[in-house]
């Protein structure tokens, strides 16, 4: 099954290694769930609302860690994008890499859509 990411904050996600819970960045509690990406709609998550930010991570998940709080909605365009229903044990991601903004777009780790 194909991964889904989280684009986040390396400090957020070190609290939430630290504390065994994410329960999002700010726009996720502001909207009530957690906003996640597919390997087709990372690149341009990142454009659109990371540009210019470094100290990022991706942070890669497989979808079933989520169970039912896993819900696909219609977001840009109608297409649809996961959304997390609850909060997450970081200890379900598979990994967390480097996103470094390198002055024109965010540089993703190699072989990530693999």
């Amino acid at each position: 099954m194909p991964l889904i990411y989280k684009i986040v904050d390396s400090n957020v996600w070190e609290n939430a290694l630290k504390s065994c819970v994410f329960k999002g960045a700010s726009i996720d509690l502001k909207d009530g769930y957690i906003h996640l990406s597919s390997a087709e709609q990372a690149e341009e998550t990142a454009r659109l609302h990371f540009a210019g930010i470094d100290n990022l991570l991706l942070v890669a998940f497989l979808p079933e860690a989520f169970g039912p709080s896993l819900k696909w909605e219609a977001s840009r365009g109608g297409t649809l994008f996961p959304h997390v229903y609850a909060s997450i044990d970081p200890a379900s991601a598979l990994w967390a890499q480097p996103m470094p903004w390198n002055g024109t777009s965010h540089d993703f780790p190699q072989g990530w859509k693999t």
